[in-house]
């Protein structure tokens, strides 16, 4: 679909009529002959074609890493966007050069990622520590170096620019001055602005036959439809919220992961999601991945779902028209089947606060520890009072066709004190309301034993002192 965009593309400003269904890694490669920004394995899961993404919000140019080989063209709109070539000076910046004297690249596939990722944490972050810019690399892949020397790059980074580092605005000066940055990201602020006035200007809604949030699932799975068809934005429907009303949370279903997982609300409430969350996707990933888009996945897996699940959370579908609520307990019919006519969207998610004293729980094991689809993943939510339990939910993903909600446990646990034997007693009834099948993530009975041990994990993180760990293990 032809439609007109006005961007910024490193130092130049980009204004034309342009499929905005394909990606943004084919227009980078393919129209500007940019080929630094590589293209690996089309799913984001590499890191490889990691670009910036500079986005005005609340007059200052925020940025983010993306994985270009499934961004939408279409989202760059009225943005920077910043790829390997866009940092290049005539000397190698701080990062360059230390990949560079540590030998932390072989093949080169991987390493314009690398440098992209580290850059956006020295961009982004005022005190630099060596275990958040490790954490900033997380969502790229190197299959040649082991990653010693990309560590060892990244620590010599973090040494020579610390002193040299600054708060607030004079952060992009300092980098400027310290060959992080070229020049040009001084006057990118402006220019946001002005192309933003522009597009304001002339923006009319146009008919769309797929709608898009992210795009993390679609461009993988649908890739050849979803280029070839007219696209719409769940971005351009609403700004992305998540507030409190009386006792409800309610969050937009554009919402994007990392904007839940860095929430003061989510931090506030949940304050063990903030790591634990660590584990679903990639930063790359996360930073593009809707909530929405999850639940509509209907992975029986899905990572966030299966947290909201635990939540009782309750969906608002809208068909542009009318509007009503279903329980995300029901919403799954079958797998892969939803409670959805083919026009609605998810507009919200909103789950209650009225439960007093609470914690949540979320537990995954993957064949991989980080950027990796789990096998068995689980959450308990659970309101108690001096050793008993008032009311407790737990849900387990990849043990069923959908994502389910042991409603059976749950109950059975609700009104209980905690301890040993009601836990043991709880996970026979576990056994009776899955039904895993075996597959390349685990056989059957390994399902079985490993979610029996995630719900034991959920009870020895929140109640070590209620349960005797050594017999429970």
């Amino acid at each position: 679909m032809q439609e007109k965009l006005h961007f910024v593309l490193n130092n130049e400003e980009i204004s034309g009529e342009f499929n905005v269904s394909s990606t943004l890694l084919s227009f980078i490669r393919e129209t500007k002959k940019l080929t630094g920004t590589k293209l690996v394995c089309r799913e984001g899961d590499c890191g490889a074609c990691t670009v910036l993404v500079g986005e005005l919000n609340n007059g200052e140019v925020k940025y983010k890493t993306v994985t270009s080989c499934i961004y939408p063209l279409a989202k760059v709109n009225g943005k920077h966007i910043v790829t390997i070539e866009g940092i290049n000076g005539v000397e190698l910046t701080p990062v360059q050069n230390e990949f560079v004297n540590e030998g932390a690249t072989q093949c080169g596939f991987c390493t314009p990622g690398f440098i992209m990722s580290l850059t956006w944490y020295l961009i982004t972050h005022t005190n630099y520590t060596i275990e958040e810019a490790i954490n900033a690399l997380g969502g790229n892949i190197c299959r040649c170096t082991g990653y010693a020397s990309i560590i060892r790059s990244a620590e010599n980074v973090i040494k020579s620019l610390k002193d040299g580092n600054s708060n607030g605005g004079e952060t992009l000066r300092k980098l400027i001055k310290l060959n992080v940055l070229p020049e040009y990201f001084t006057d990118i602020k402006i220019r946001l602005q002005q192309i933003n006035e522009k597009i304001a200007a002339e923006t009319d809604s146009k008919p769309y036959q797929i709608l898009v949030g992210g795009g993390t699932d679609l461009y993988v799975q649908r890739f050849d439809k979803v280029v070839k068809s007219n696209i719409g934005l769940t971005e351009h429907l609403s700004k992305a919220y998540i507030r409190e009303d009386g006792n409800l949370i309610k969050i937009s279903g554009n919402m994007t992961f990392e904007q839940f997982k860095e929430s003061g609300i989510i931090k506030k409430y949940f304050p063990r999601l903030q790591q634990q969350l660590n584990l679903v996707a990639s930063l790359p990933i996360r930073n593009s991945a809707t909530i929405s888009g999850n639940i509509v996945n209907a992975s029986p897996i899905g990572d966030l779902t299966i947290i909201l699940l635990a939540l009782d959370a309750s969906l608002i579908l809208s068909d542009g028209k009318n509007e009503r609520k279903v329980k995300l307990k029901d919403f799954y019919k079958g797998y892969k089947l939803l409670d959805k006519s083919e026009d609605e969207i998810i507009t919200e998610i909103f789950f209650s606060l009225d439960f007093g004293n609470h914690n949540l729980n979320f537990e995954k094991v993957s064949k991989r520890t980080y950027l990796d689809i789990a096998s068995v993943n689980s959450t308990m939510f659970i309101a108690h009072s001096e050793g008993k339990i008032n009311l407790c939910r737990i849900s387990a993903g990849g043990v069923a066709p959908v994502p389910l909600l042991l409603k059976n446990t749950s109950e059975f646990l609700s009104g209980k004190e905690i301890g040993n034997a009601v836990i043991e007693e709880a996970l026979e009834i576990v056994q009776s309301e899955i039904s895993p099948i075996s597959d390349v993530r685990g056989s059957e009975e390994y399902k079985r034993l490993l979610l029996n041990q995630l719900i034991k994990a959920h009870f020895i993180e929140l109640f070590p002192q209620s349960v005797n760990i050594a017999e429970l293990v």
